[in-house]
C-alpha cells in the first residue's frame, strides 16, 4: 500500500491532499478516514489504497501510522510555571470580571490584550 504525509487537511470543508512517497499529490475525502478520527494535521503519516479520481490520484481506505509531534508540545511550559500563569490570568478576570458587574466592558487596548493573553494559554494548554 502506498504511503505519505498530509500535505493540509481542512476538517471543515471535509478534505485535503496527502503528498505521496512517490511524490504525487493525492486527493484525501473525509470519507476515506476510519471512524472515530481526530483531525488530520500536516505531517501527519498515513497508508492508503488509491483510485482514479475525476480529477487524479485519490485515497481510499485511510490509515493514520503516526501523528506529527506538534512544536508546541515538544516547548510547552513546565506544568509549574502553568499553575503561576493560570493563577495571574484568574486574578486578570476577576477584575475584568468586576467591570461587567458594573456595566462596563473594558477599553478596546485593554481587551485586545486579555484576548491575546487568553489565547496564548489556550495555545500552550492545547498543546
Amino acid at each position: 500500500m502506498p504511503t505519505g504525509k498530509v500535505r493540509f487537511y481542512d476538517e471543515e470543508k471535509g478534505f485535503g491532499f496527502i503528498a505521496s512517497d512517490d511524490g504525487q499529490d493525492v486527493f484525501l475525502h473525509a470519507t476515506a478516514l476510519p471512524a472515530g478520527t481526530e483531525a488530520l494535521k500536516a505531517g501527519a503519516r498515513l497508508e492508503f489504497g488509491l483510485a482514479d479520481g475525476k480529477k487524479g490520484p485519490q485515497a481510499l481506505s485511510v490509515r493514520v501510522l503516526e501523528a506529527p509531534v506538534s512544536l508546541a508540545k515538544r516547548s510547552r511550559k513546565s506544568a509549574d510555571d502553568m499553575a503561576v500563569i493560570v493563577e495571574d490570568l484568574v486574578t486578570l478576570l476577576d477584575g475584568i470580571g468586576g467591570d461587567f458587574r458594573h456595566g462596563r466592558y473594558p477599553s478596546a487596548s485593554h481587551a485586545k490584550k486579555i484576548a491575546a493573553v487568553l489565547r496564548k494559554v489556550a495555545d500552550d494548554l492545547d498543546a
